[in-house]
């Protein structure tokens, strides 16, 4: 319903607010990925129930592409197991559901509509509220979008820790025995080929035509009139790194520093 809603949206803006004329040019494409905040360190294998759930509610919801992630986030970064079976969690859906050969398999379901019209109605109502504080950035400023995230998250713990709100696994149907996942570990090897990797780029680009880039990214930067994605590119295509393309960034911007909205 979240999905649907956001095209309508999409669609109506672009038509109204910025004139396009063309169906394809009001098109909504998006990229999804699953809850990781919703994965769990108790039971983490149970994480995969959950990402498979939530894979299946973007594919229901036309997504375009899709992450879905590994059962053993809340822990450490992925192992390939785990890797893996998020991978093949797609490639079910993909392949062996048939969901992706219907469009919109839940258009004209009666909840499905009617969730997807209160969706639309409620992310308007943020949208003018977000309008009348001055846009998104003066949003920023002022904190909203970090006081709304807090008081959900807060919220929602309460709800967690009063048994209001069930989570398997962690405030229902426990165990006390722990369970062991694999665990991944990055080896000193593995740290030094990927520091000699990152040598061996540095000798070989072409350090007058990386420089240059990175000169013009800070220049473009420092206007409001020009895109820097273009000069981003032309940074990545000289073999600019991220950190470096980064420091650009903060040589103009500064380093942000989110305030504190309690």
């Amino acid at each position: 319903a979240k999905f649907r809603a956001a095209r309508r949206l999409w669609a109506r803006t672009l038509k109204d607010r910025f004139g396009a004329r063309k169906e394809r040019s009001m098109w909504l494409r998006f990229h999804t990925q699953t809850a990781g905040c919703s994965c769990t360190a108790q039971q983490p294998e149970l994480n995969i129930v959950r990402t498979t759930i939530q894979a299946l509610a973007g594919v229901l919801g036309g997504t375009q592409s899709l992450h879905t992630n590994s059962y053993d986030e809340a822990l450490q970064l992925p192992s390939e197991d785990a890797v893996r079976i998020a991978l093949r969690t797609q490639q079910i859906l993909a392949y062996e559901s048939g969901i992706p050969e219907t469009i919109d398999p839940f258009g004209g379901s009666y909840y499905v509509e009617w969730l997807t019209d209160r969706m639309e109605e409620e992310a308007q109502r943020y949208f003018d509220r977000i309008e009348e504080l001055g846009g998104t950035v003066a949003a920023i400023e002022q904190g909203f979008f970090q006081r709304e995230i807090q008081e959900a998250s807060f919220r929602y713990q309460r709800a967690v820790d009063s048994g209001e709100e069930k989570v398997v696994g962690v405030n229902a149907y426990t165990v006390d025995a722990p369970i062991r996942v694999p665990r991944l570990k990055i080896t000193e090897a593995a740290r030094r080929e990927q520091s000699r990797r990152l040598k061996a780029l540095r000798a070989r680009r072409n350090a007058a035509r990386h420089r240059a880039a990175l000169e013009r990214l800070e220049r473009v930067a420092a206007t409001e009139s020009e895109n820097t994605m273009p000069a981003v590119l032309d940074a990545l295509r000289a073999k600019a790194t991220l950190g470096e393309i980064v420091r650009s960034f903060q040589s103009v911007f500064g380093r942000y520093r989110e305030r504190s909205m309690f």
